[in-house]
């Protein structure tokens, strides 16, 4: 049974990788002669509304799937060594399948209505690898992801319903409605509900209560992406309203903020990531918010392989640290563990920026084009602070993770043996240093546009990665390990208590109001006219016409023997 599952897990990692690979050619091609194909079915036909499934196959779907495929075939070929001693492991190889699945329809479909297959199912399969482990605190994140990303759900369906209207569904064909500036709102609080943008923070970090191959697949291409990539595919239809890129402009920096301090502040190594995420998910939707719609793209792509890398790196030193997942606890991982320690750099590396890693190509435009649009200082400086604190947090993990003195349990030794984690982690550490070159020349083609900047913008962010790596150095030891109980500590751990604000206000008032009525109505009058006053109205009318029935059978008993006595009497008298 046991080989079985273990083969299962191995079965579905290659089919993966040869649909990856099957893909890449084709999008090349794709890329190289800019063609789209929009295959439209016509399923349901209602007066003059259509509904239809559409299929749009372009060389941004099929690149996007490519990625998600090879990503998940990894993370599969981790799960192979991570869940082994996992009972219910061929139903953990399902839900992933499932999952991979829902975010290719989500990829492949432009039509909202069938879209909701592929943004539904997400949902859905998330709430279900998020309560994996079975628990008290994996059911709390779970039903604050599922109900977070109900509120994008809605908003879809809102759309869905404006677009009634018009007679289609399919927003890229969409030029002229009346009903324009909410569609846009809509789709907006979709995407961002989904990529867990300020307010909707709270549930990405609540969601590392799923197993680590499942935060390593959510984090980098599936469920946080989405929103991100339903707002690119959308941009042409969004950007027609300016709102849409003031209000995403100024959401997106604050999330990035709030993110880049929080993470300095977390002592979880999966929550550190996660924070990281956040603050990545926020470059992207601030890229896009500056007109720049292949950018966001770019490093949607590249944010991918290294942040999956980073998640694995980081699931194979947990396992090796008797599941403990506390960063002061452990240390001298690079003594025991050097090629993870050195997959975990070049993750590291790239999410800082580093040069010619791929996060560098696709994160240095980004910081360019914040400097050479037209916006307020405030916002630059806000987009510099929180690049900086990206520099911070990274070197802040690596110092308490892999290169500080030892403080875990004695005699407890860590090795690296295992086949399945080596192949996933080196696959995805190539990814990680040539996709974005790759990327860059090959499958995007994009070049930089005019930017026309002076030397002291153009060698900005450089400066800005050294300055935090260096600012963090020295304010490590005197602000972040000594505010243990500090106010400000408990404010930016509590993502500015968005955590508490996302749950108490509705799940307290919910459970009053709850209570209240569970003991005026359900225990109340609806038991009083209901159920139980009707049992007992049944017994006692049962009561009466029992006790009646015994005193009457009395009489009757009594005539009977009265009217014979009487004819005994008359028929002896006579």
């Amino acid at each position: 049974m046991f080989y079985w599952n273990l083969k299962s897990s191995s079965i579905s990692s290659l089919f993966l990788a040869v649909y990856s690979l099957t893909l890449l050619p084709l999008a090349l091609y794709f890329c190289k002669t800019q063609q789209s194909i929009l295959i439209d079915w016509t399923i349901l036909n209602i007066g003059s509304c259509y509904m239809n499934m559409s299929f749009l196959v372009d060389f941004v779907s099929l690149t996007f799937s490519s990625i998600v495929s090879i990503i998940s075939g990894s993370v599969m070929l981790f799960s192979s060594s991570y869940m082994k001693s996992d009972v219910f492991l061929k139903r953990f190889i399902w839900l992933v399948m499932l999952f991979v699945l829902s975010m290719n329809f989500l990829i492949f479909i432009p039509s909202l209505p069938a879209l909701l297959i592929g943004w539904d199912g997400l949902g859905i399969v998330s709430f279900a690898l998020v309560i994996y482990y079975q628990n008290n605190k994996s059911l709390g994140a779970g039903m604050l992801t599922l109900l977070a990303n109900r509120v994008g759900d809605v908003m879809i369906l809102v759309s869905i319903g404006l677009l009634a209207l018009v007679g289609q569904w399919n927003i890229m064909l969409l030029w002229d409605f009346h009903l324009m500036l909410i569609l846009i709102l809509a789709i907006t609080l979709a995407g961002m509900t989904k990529s867990a943008q300020i307010p909707f923070s709270s549930w990405l970090p609540a969601a590392m209560a799923a197993p680590t191959p499942v935060s390593a697949l959510v984090h980098s291409s599936t469920l946080v992406t989405a929103g991100v990539f339903l707002l690119i595919r959308f941009y042409p239809t969004l950007c027609l309203s300016s709102v849409f890129n003031y209000s995403l402009l100024l959401i997106s920096v604050l999330t990035m903020f709030m993110a880049g301090i929080g993470a300095n502040f977390e002592n979880d190594l999966k929550k550190i990531i996660a924070l990281s995420t956040l603050s990545q998910l926020g470059v992207m939707m601030m890229s896009l918010a500056l007109g720049s719609q292949a950018l966001a793209l770019y490093h949607l792509y590249t944010h991918a392989m290294f942040k999956a890398l980073l998640f694995l790196c980081a699931g194979a030193i947990i396992h090796a640290s008797s599941n403990n997942q506390d960063i002061r606890s452990m240390g001298m991982i690079f003594w025991q563990m050097p090629l993870t320690t050195a997959c975990m750099n070049v993750a590291n590396l790239s999410l800082c920026g580093a040069p010619f890693l791929s996060g560098f190509y696709s994160k240095d435009m980004i910081l360019e084009m914040c400097l050479w649009c037209p916006t307020s200082y405030f916002m630059v400086v806000m987009i510099f602070l929180a690049t900086g604190m990206t520099m911070a947090y990274s070197l802040r993990l690596s110092f308490s993770s892999l290169w500080s003195a030892y403080t875990g349990l004695s005699m407890h030794s860590k090795h690296e043996m295992d086949l399945y984690v080596n192949v996933s982690t080196y696959i995805l550490s190539f990814s990680a240093i040539a996709a974005g070159l790759f990327l860059q020349k090959v499958v995007l083609h994009f070049e930089p546009e005019s930017l026309v900047l002076t030397s002291v913008q153009k060698n900005m962010t450089m400066v800005i990665i050294f300055t935090g790596l260096f600012v963090s150095l020295i304010m490590w030891d005197l602000t972040f390990n000594q505010m243990r109980n500090s106010k400000f500590k408990y404010f930016y751990s509590s993502m500015w208590f968005f955590t508490y604000l996302s749950t108490q206000p509705i799940v307290g008032p919910s459970c009053v109001i709850g209570s209240k009525f569970l003991k005026s109505l359900d225990q109340g009058w609806v038991e009083i006219l209901g159920g139980q006053g009707m049992m007992y109205t049944l017994k006692w009318l049962t009561n009466v016409n029992q006790n009646f029935q015994k005193k009457t059978f009395n009489v009757f008993i009594l005539l009977v023997f009265l009217n014979i006595f009487f004819a005994f009497v008359l028929f002896f008298w006579f």
